[in-house]
């Protein structure tokens, strides 16, 4: 069937967008164009959908990815090299027919996700960045520490959860998926300082807020029982919290609740 007489497919519109059409073709196509609202619309819809692609990779990705001159410089470079070697013997420039279905391929999956990497993003954070949060104590002794019967930790202020949100490179994250933790609880002497502060998720990890809670809960008791000392509770929460919890608890895994 002839051009004129027919739609033209995403590949040739791909193609002709890139102006990597042979000069013939390219001649009837854009002959076509110029008579097919149908295929005019659903080129510009191509374009469309490669531009928000380059859009959302910029603003959603580039953040979260490693540096160009790392693992992301690699794979370009190894990706060019299986495209050169595939090429085959044709006239038509299959490196570019190649990169137009990945970027399409991309562009389908980024759609699919879009609400995720927009507003429902639920980012695995079992430790905090020992950058952002190191943590921070105040100057309290096990005796203060232990003269609060029932101790809760505070509630934090909206506008510093939006800040820490905003450290961790989850400030379109679903916020009711995590617990605004404290690294050290109050309940052992934690302050009420961003240092102090991260992102937790509830349930997207076994080693979630509510297992942190439950080691919270046993070095208090052994620090006020006088079987732990206070610096030392404190320190093996702000060092690494899961490493504490399979010491204290004798386990490799978070224990189920009764």
């Amino acid at each position: 069937m002839r051009i004129e007489e027919s739609h033209l497919n995403d590949q040739e519109l791909m193609l002709a967008a890139d102006g990597e059409l042979t000069p013939g073709r390219e001649a009837l196509v854009q002959a076509h164009l110029e008579a097919c609202w149908t295929c005019r619309a659903r080129k510009l819809e191509l374009e469309n959908t490669v531009a928000e692609f380059v859009r959302a990779r910029n603003a959603e990705l580039d953040p979260v990815l490693p540096a160009a001159a790392g693992p992301r410089a690699m794979l370009g470079a190894r990706m060019a090299e299986m495209t050169a070697a595939a090429q085959p013997r044709t006239g038509l420039r299959w490196t570019h027919l190649a990169a137009a279905c990945a970027i399409a391929a991309m562009a389908v999956i980024l759609i699919g996700r879009w609400p995720l990497l927009r507003g429902h993003r639920v980012a695995v954070v079992s430790v905090p960045n020992a950058n952002l949060t190191p943590g921070a104590t105040v100057l309290e002794s096990s005796t203060q520490v232990c003269a609060v019967p029932t101790p809760k930790n505070r509630t934090v202020p909206a506008s510093l959860q939006r800040q820490v949100f905003e450290e961790y490179g989850l400030s379109g994250a679903e916020a009711k998926a995590y617990e605004v933790d404290y690294l050290i609880t109050p309940a052992l002497g934690g302050a009420d300082d961003i240092h102090n502060l991260w992102p937790q998720s509830y349930s997207s990890t076994v080693w979630n807020a509510r297992v942190k809670d439950s080691l919270e809960d046993r070095l208090r008791e052994m620090v006020c029982e006088g079987r732990l000392d206070l610096a030392t509770a404190q320190h093996d929460l702000s060092a690494d919290w899961i490493s504490a919890y399979k010491k204290y608890f004798h386990t490799d895994r978070p224990v189920e609740a009764p």
